[in-house]
C-alpha cells in the first residue's frame, strides 16, 4: 500500500504574521528588504511576485480634509440655527454632524 500525501493548504496572506510573511518572502528571490517591511508592504510584495492581482480597497468618496471642512460648515449653520432657536433645523445639522464625523473615522 502506498503512502498517502496530504497537501498542506497555506494560509491566506493577509492571515499570515509578519514573521511568517518574511519566512515565505526569503524564499522569494524578486524580493529584497524583507526585514525592512511591514506587513502590508510585505502582503503586497508577495503578491506580485506571484502574480496575483490586489483587490483595492474602494476609495472613499473624499477625503478626510473635504469631510473635516463639510462638518466646519455645517457647524457654522447650526450656531445660526441655535441662534434663531429653530430646535428642529438644529437637530437635524446636528445629526448630519454626527454622521461626517463617523466617516472621517472609517476614512482615516
Amino acid at each position: 500500500m502506498g503512502k498517502k500525501e496530504k497537501k498542506t493548504k497555506e494560509k491566506p496572506l493577509e492571515k499570515m504574521t509578519a514573521k511568517e510573511l518574511r519566512e515565505v518572502g526569503k524564499q522569494i528571490p524578486e524580493i529584497t528588504g524583507v526585514y525592512g517591511m511591514n506587513k502590508a508592504e510585505l502582503v503586497s510584495a508577495i503578491k506580485k511576485a506571484r502574480g496575483i492581482t490586489e483587490d483595492l480597497p474602494k476609495k472613499s468618496d473624499s477625503s478626510v480634509r473635504e469631510i473635516k471642512k463639510k462638518i466646519k460648515a455645517l457647524k457654522a449653520v447650526r450656531e445660526v440655527t441655535i441662534n434663531d432657536n429653530d430646535h428642529k433645523m438644529t437637530e437635524i445639522y446636528q445629526r448630519r454632524i454626527k454622521k461626517l464625523k463617523k466617516k472621517t473615522r472609517r476614512a482615516a
